[in-house]
């Protein structure tokens, strides 16, 4: 798809950061898979403040297409043992982004990035078992299901088993 070739990630600027509060103010533009009640709306612009969103155990970089703010995608440090880690990655998009390849695009820019800027040897990500979209989209990126972890998150009145995807350094395809 030609739209994938002009999406990008990049650090978060101030202007940035209300468009993004709307996944914590909206239940719409996070979508059904996200939404787990109201949140602090003003966490992310205390942690712009702080440190850009790019702080040392977790990150978070806005998905453009063009010009225009499509979502984010975000990882944060899972500490393995007393001297390994390894990041877990998200990604939340807009609901008009979804279903354009702009998510897949931009979780394989980050997947590179993470590995080309951290010595990390496995980045991991998980998703509800009923979110087929989200499993299509990290498989093409090279992940790997890895099993699912049953009850796992808490979301809309009931328990939701988890599908659990990994993808190791030396199993992500060189740059075309």
């Amino acid at each position: 798809m030609s739209g994938d070739d002009q999406v990008s990630l990049r650090p978060a600027t101030e202007a940035d950061i209300s468009l993004l509060e709307r996944f914590l103010t909206d239940p719409e533009a996070v979508g059904p898979f996200s939404w787990y009640g109201w949140s602090d709306p003003g966490r992310w612009r205390r942690q712009w403040a702080e440190d850009g969103l790019l702080g040392d155990d977790q990150g978070l970089l806005p998905v453009v297409r063009g010009t225009e703010v499509s979502g984010f995608v975000a990882w944060r440090k899972i500490v393995t043992s007393r001297t390994a880690y390894c990041w877990n990655v998200g990604i939340n998009l807009f609901p008009e982004a979804r279903g354009r390849g702009i998510g897949t695009r931009a979780q394989l820019l980050l997947v590179r990035y993470l590995f080309a800027h951290t010595q990390v040897a496995r980045i991991e990500a998980g998703t509800e078992v009923d979110n087929l979209a989200e499993q299509r989209a990290l498989e093409k990126v090279g992940f790997t299901r890895e099993g699912v972890a049953r009850a796992y998150t808490f979301r809309d009145g009931r328990w939701r088993d988890v599908a659990f995807y990994a993808i190791l350094r030396d199993e992500l395809a060189p740059p075309a």
